[in-house]
């Protein structure tokens, strides 16, 4: 015979006091965990979103991001006519290059923010889903920029009209671009030959970016471009290289479990607390369900259900606190462009999953032993307990 589910709820809210203080314990480590994957997951998504599953990407071999690849014109023309690039009016769709990392100031700090300027051609800008949402595009032979969504909330001076100071240069922003939740919002494009000029790299660029016809010739386009002796190239799909980038926020995350994994023993100790004083209240409740005819597998399971329950209130909170997070926009920097990638917390429904189960992990850790305890009680005994 089972103990019904209404005893155990009945119980929780005679213990108002310490059934809230537990779960709002339980709850804030939860909330712990939950934040830090949220803040992997924007990141992901962020990166996931960016780049066109027919565009590949070219960089220098041995180069493992577009910072570090040096690519020259050379190479470029080279690859121009490659047999499975899209065609354009009769003109290849590839784009040419630069990234560097710059520092523009940010809004409500000393420090400037770090930031990747990409130099390109018009056809670079074709080849991304991207518009602009204020002002207008970069002219060519013009020391002008437009500079992406992210860049424009955090930063003062990237606004249309406005002008951003690169090294000893001042460079006037004409238009402010939109690409959804992508990292491109936290880029600056500028044209080419302007970027080039500026930091002496007319012959030195960093990489090449251009679209396959169809899906069916991506992959041989991406063998071929990799075979070519001529080139000296690593080809990849522009997807899997923003893929690795998100990398960068595996040490955040493994930060954060740490953290959660810590205080989680703290909370598992509250709930184990709170049930072994409800087991201590209760002696004569436990000796009478005995004397009813409840087994000790039926205490034992409705005294572990009492702190499961206990343990879901506090996920549920601890959800309910993350959820605003899904407003907040954050930053962090990326090794391997050097500069902040800027993205939104998402609280998802895998987040969501992941709390609740972490949270009932800690009530039935918490809940075991004072279980075990109620059930091993002798009838006689818990009787005579007060």
């Amino acid at each position: 015979m089972r103990i019904p589910l209404t005893y155990n709820l009945r119980n929780l809210m005679d213990r108002r006091t310490a059934t809230v203080m537990t779960a709002l314990g339980m709850a804030l480590t939860a909330a712990v965990l939950l934040s830090a994957l949220a803040l992997v997951d924007g990141l992901r998504a962020a990166f996931r979103s960016s780049g066109d599953p027919l565009n590949i990407l070219v960089l220098r071999k041995g180069s493992s991001s577009e910072l570090s690849s040096a690519m020259t014109e050379e190479t470029y023309r080279d690859m121009l006519f490659t047999p499975g690039i899209e065609q354009e009016r009769g003109n290849p769709l590839v784009s040419l290059e630069l990234i560097t990392a710059v520092t523009v100031p940010k809004r409500g700090s000393s420090n400037g923010q770090s930031v990747t300027l990409r130099g390109l051609l018009p056809v670079g800008i074709r080849l991304r889903a991207v518009r602009v949402t204020e002002g207008r595009w970069f002219q060519p032979g013009q020391r002008e920029l437009v500079v992406g969504a992210s860049v424009a909330r955090r930063c003062p001076a990237a606004r249309v009209g406005g002008w951003v100071r690169i090294g000893n240069s001042e460079w006037q922003v004409v238009g402010v671009m939109d690409a959804g939740v992508s990292a491109v919002n936290s880029e600056i494009f500028g044209d080419l030959n302007e970027v080039s000029s500026y930091f002496n790299r007319r012959d030195q660029f960093s990489s090449v970016l251009l679209r396959a016809a169809d899906s069916a010739s991506l992959p041989r386009l991406v063998e071929s471009l990799n075979k070519d002796p001529r080139l000296n190239v690593t080809a990849q799909t522009e997807k899997s290289y923003y893929a690795a980038q998100a990398t960068s926020g595996a040490s955040l995350e493994q930060l954060g479990v740490l953290v959660a994994l810590i205080m989680s023993v703290g909370s598992a100790f509250a709930a184990m607390n709170t049930m072994y004083a409800a087991v201590s209240r209760r002696s004569r409740e436990i000796g009478t369900l005995r004397v009813l005819g409840f087994s000790r597998r039926s205490i034992l399971l409705s005294f572990l259900i009492e702190s499961l329950l206990l343990s879901t209130i506090g996920g549920v909170i601890a959800c309910l606190l993350v959820l605003p997070l899904n407003l907040v926009t954050a930053a962090v920097g990326n090794f391997s462009t050097m500069s902040e990638t800027a993205f939104r917390f998402h609280v998802g429904p895998v987040v969501v999953a992941i709390g609740i189960a972490f949270s009932l992990l800690m009530g039935a850790i918490g809940g075991l032993f004072p279980a075990r305890n109620a059930a091993s009680k002798e009838i006689l005994a818990a009787l005579r307990e007060n």
